[in-house]
């Protein structure tokens, strides 16, 4: 080895070592880039941020809601409905060719054939004996009822009574004592629109689907000739939740949830809901008679709209104005006339036709009621003594 090599080699070595300190210190961002907690690339997944105060509140309502499902879905249940019909089979019924010449037949010689039909509504348990109230058109005319809970329990129950008119019926199932859950009710007097509304169901055959909106509006008479005032709500109800619960924040039940309104069958956010007062009144009638007694005067009864103002020269459109008069009823027999208009009951006064056949409706059978009506622009008190509703 020559004197220049033996010189040059520590210069080599200097600057090797230099150029991997250069490489060194270009990488370590890189390399380190997991480790440092100033580095921009890091992602943070710890989840620990502190929540904004919307947001804790918000996140405030999910426990609530979560709260309420926990506490009551053990007391709702399902309810599977089976009846078997008998069917008449004619011997080219399904042939395209004799169905468009000769239509769909319905009688005739035709086969008998049984056929087995299903249903699904929902119920709530009332008690710890058993008692499970749903609506009446969800058990009407079937032959078995399966009542399901969320532990997968099946019961076979039986009817104890139903009323047609306020759609409410009363069940039983035979189930070991102290294993029910009863639901708690609320006073659906003092439901307000505005107030959170939640049902729990089986909607379309989904068993404990929970949907939340709110309380659209109360008092909501007119929907059909049952007089009863509903409960309405923009919480999803579809076929399957009849029977159900509406609940409260607090998970206590203000409805039973009854139809809805809509063009294409499904949820628009149009619910009407029983309201549990006047529906736990007519189950503890069921339970104590099997039916349910209801007062009558036998009246047809209408709202005053404008062009009755005008002929009758009344105030305004308060009272309830009478369209028709069954023969021998109790109003036939007090001596009322067509357009009697009713302005007071008992000593209330009526702004409504719903309101009068509320009042009517909780009243006693056998007890005289009296009356103030319009008629030729003259206030009459008379009286009047509700009847049993003939069936």
């Amino acid at each position: 080895m020559s004197m220049i090599d033996k010189k040059t080699n520590p210069l080599r070595y200097l600057a090797i070592a230099f150029s991997f300190l250069l490489l060194g210190t270009f990488l370590s961002p890189i390399l380190t880039c997991g480790n440092s907690s100033e580095n921009p690339l890091q992602l943070k997944a710890d989840g620990n941020d502190k929540l904004s105060p919307a947001q804790t509140q918000a996140v405030a309502l999910e426990d609530a809601f979560q709260e309420v499902f926990d506490k009551v879905s053990p007391s709702v249940v399902s309810i599977a409905t089976e009846r078997t019909v008998n069917v008449q089979q004619h011997p080219f019924s399904g042939d395209p060719y004799f169905d468009h010449f000769f239509g769909r037949p319905n009688g005739g010689s035709g086969r008998v054939m049984k056929q087995k039909q299903t249903g699904l509504g929902s119920g709530i348990v009332l008690n710890d004996d058993g008692y499970i109230m749903t609506n009446h058109h969800v058990i009407k005319d079937m032959d078995k009822l399966t009542v399901k809970f969320k532990n997968q329990k099946t019961f076979e129950a039986k009817v104890i009574g139903s009323d047609e008119t306020m759609d409410i019926a009363l069940l039983k199932i035979d189930a070991p004592k102290g294993t029910l859950r009863p639901i708690v009710l609320a006073d659906s007097n003092k439901v307000k629109v505005g107030n959170w509304a939640i049902a729990i169901g089986a909607p379309l055959g989904f068993e404990h689907s929970f949907t939340v909106g709110v309380v659209s509006a109360v008092q909501r008479g007119g929907i059909d000739s049952s007089g009863l005032s509903y409960i309405q709500t923009d919480a999803a109800i579809n076929q399957g939740n009849s029977g159900g619960p509406l609940l409260n924040i607090r998970g206590e039940v203000i409805g039973i949830n009854r139809m809805i309104a809509s063009q294409s069958g499904g949820s628009v956010g149009i619910g009407f809901t029983i309201p549990i007062n006047e529906a736990r009144r007519v189950a503890e009638e069921i339970k104590t008679n099997g039916k349910v007694t209801r007062p009558w005067i036998g009246v047809g009864l209408d709202a005053i709209n404008e062009e009755d103002i005008e002929q009758l020269k009344l105030k305004d459109n308060k009272g309830a104005i009478v369209r028709q008069i069954m023969k021998g009823s109790p109003a036939d027999k007090a001596g009322l006339k067509l357009f009697d208009v009713i302005v007071e009951m008992g000593g209330k006064e009526i702004q409504t036709p719903e309101e009068l056949i509320g009042f009517v409706r909780s009243a006693k059978i056998g007890k005289r009621i009296e009356i103030k009506i319009i008629r030729n622009k003259n206030e009459i008190l008379t009286s009047i003594t509700p009847e049993q509703k003939p069936n």
